[in-house]
């Protein structure tokens, strides 16, 4: 009788351990998605400036293609360059984020996005200082 008594309780605590794992594993994925949402949110960020940037580019090329200035001409098409690089540098963000890439790497993605989109900022107010 004490061996189907243990039996039994062997059994209870068996059960007891995978519940406990299986409740862990949830409360993981659901704080990783919590995580994920401010991740999220400063992809969405990233997007806009990038896209009221890229407004502000295409303004500048109408004038810079009007005044005929082959120096303005390469300038612009540089700037242009280190837009395209910022665009990049978003959709990689995007990737990382959809992949479920490591926390670490989706945050130097971020980093990396932000750095560009100042860079296609600054070299676009180089173009301006052109005009």
């Amino acid at each position: 009788m004490t061996i189907s008594v243990l039996g039994v309780l062997l059994i209870i605590g068996t059960i007891l351990v995978f519940a406990y794992i299986g409740v862990d594993t949830i409360s993981d994925a659901i704080s990783g998605s919590v995580n994920r949402g401010e991740e999220y949110d400063e992809l969405a960020k990233l997007q806009s400036d990038y896209s009221s940037l890229k407004v502000q580019y295409d303004s500048v090329k109408k004038e810079v293609y009007q005044r005929n200035n082959d120096n303005l001409t390469k300038t612009y098409l540089n700037a242009e360059i280190e837009l395209v690089k910022a665009r990049s540098a978003i959709d990689d963000v995007k990737s990382a984020l959809e992949t479920s890439k490591p926390k670490s790497e989706v945050d130097e993605r971020i980093k990396t996005a932000r750095y560009q989109l100042q860079v296609a900022s600054q070299a676009l107010s180089d173009v301006r200082a052109l005009m």
